[in-house]
């Protein structure tokens, strides 16, 4: 039995890593900071649990290891896509906001992974981490220092996690999506203009369904890439490579 820990599971990459892991046979913790909304992708799917959680909280995040080693006794992947955007020019941004942006992306990156390994080292054994990076790990785009900084520093988080728990036995990969299909790209891929010059960087020509981010999360978290750790895989229709 593999048992799966998704954060961000409410909606969005998310829900559709959660949906992808429980279709290949996980059993997966769906948390949220909006736990009705983690209960609800949870009872799409079988054999898994829906519970709440902030992410940016210490308590928080080992209590959610805590209920997967209660509910299914072990813990082998995790997977923290519980992320924020908040945009704006870098003149006008609020120090409040930005922090929270970094505290959502980064920190909560971090917590998550950090009770993720030590329940893993708890069970005895190795497993599998991936951070939720974007393309903005590596490019910069108008308005939006807080979440390129976020992303940036969750790259550099999931480089030096990989060293620290490769003892373990604990792999630690980042995925970058690219433009993708949620509630959070909605209002830019709506606007004709906005999503036309968005699409226009993309060699594919077209958004990412939230599927197929899952579809990279699923290879990292399996035995398919047992020797891979440390790695930043783009998940971006080219985006990076033109």
């Amino acid at each position: 039995m593999v048992v799966s820990i998704v954060t961000g599971a409410a909606s969005g990459i998310g829900a559709a890593t959660a949906g992808v892991l429980a279709r290949r046979g996980d059993h997966v913790l769906c948390v949220d900071l909006d736990e009705a909304g983690a209960v609800r992708t949870a009872d799409r799917l079988d054999g898994a649990i829906g519970v709440g959680a902030d992410v940016t909280m210490a308590d928080d995040c080992e209590r959610m290891m805590a209920a997967a080693l209660e509910h299914f006794g072990d813990i082998n992947a995790a997977v923290a896509c519980a992320g924020i955007e908040i945009g704006g020019p870098a003149l006008d941004i609020d120090p409040a906001m930005f922090r929270r942006v970094v505290d959502v992306n980064l920190t909560g990156s971090f917590l998550t992974a950090q009770a993720a390994a030590r329940g893993m080292r708890s069970c005895g054994h190795g497993g599998a981490i991936v951070l939720i990076g974007s393309i903005n790990s590596h490019m910069a785009l108008p308005g939006a220092a807080a979440y390129c900084a976020s992303k940036g520093g969750v790259h550099m988080l999931g480089k030096a996690l990989a060293v620290d728990l490769a003892p373990y036995s604990i792999r630690v990969n980042v995925v970058g999506p690219g433009v993708t299909d949620t509630p959070m790209s909605a209002e830019t891929l709506a606007d004709p203009d906005r999503s036309a010059r968005f699409l226009s960087r993309i060699p594919l020509g077209r958004a990412a369904a939230p599927d197929e981010i899952g579809a990279a999360v699923s290879f990292l978290t399996s035995e398919a890439s047992s020797y891979v750790t440390g790695a930043f895989l783009p998940v971006d229709g080219g985006w990076l490579a033109g």
